[in-house]
């Protein structure tokens, strides 16, 4: 199968992947109006580097990535955390096997983690990215990936598995 090198319109990209950039940018920020400002940020920065996207079968990765950085920047601008979504929530729960906690209770733990080690949760789950290819999109070693996503995983763990803190 060969590379689509031609041309494509903003139009089209927004018309066939629109709904794909929208959900992610839910999934990242946990608020609608964050994920339709961020989607308008998407396809602002989209047709300005238009010309960056060399093979259009690769549209719709080469927008989520967009997607992912404009929130990463959207982070480091407000310094908050967002809420991600009840579906990355659920796959990690799935990680700490026994543990009896609630979303909310994971939902803190996950924001508790540093921007890198979210990050690639985040990368890993929800974009189903191998640790390869996260190792590719940060421009990092893939040994670096396994072991943020490794202590990640500890931490996730650790939080979800300490007594919850009772009001008194």
């Amino acid at each position: 199968m060969g590379r689509n090198t031609g041309r494509i319109a903003i139009e089209t990209l927004i018309a066939d992947y629109h709904a794909d950039v929208y959900r992610f940018a839910f999934h990242l920020s946990g608020l609608e109006a964050d994920a339709e400002d961020l989607t308008q940020e998407v396809f602002l920065s989209a047709h300005r580097r238009l010309d960056q996207l060399r093979d259009t079968s690769k549209a719709r990765s080469w927008l989520l990535k967009i997607t992912r950085n404009c929130f990463l920047q959207a982070l480091q601008r407000r310094r908050r955390l967002n809420e991600t979504t009840d579906y990355v929530l659920d796959e990690l729960a799935s990680e700490v096997p026994d543990a009896t906690f609630d979303m909310d209770q994971l939902r803190a733990a996950l924001d508790d983690l540093p921007d890198a080690f979210r990050l690639v949760v985040l990368m890993h789950y929800f974009e189903f990215l191998s640790y390869q290819e996260i190792a590719n999109e940060l421009e990092m070693p893939i040994g670096t990936v396994m072991s943020r996503l490794a202590r990640a995983k500890q931490r996730l763990r650790q939080s979800m598995t300490r007594p919850a803190k009772v009001p008194g």
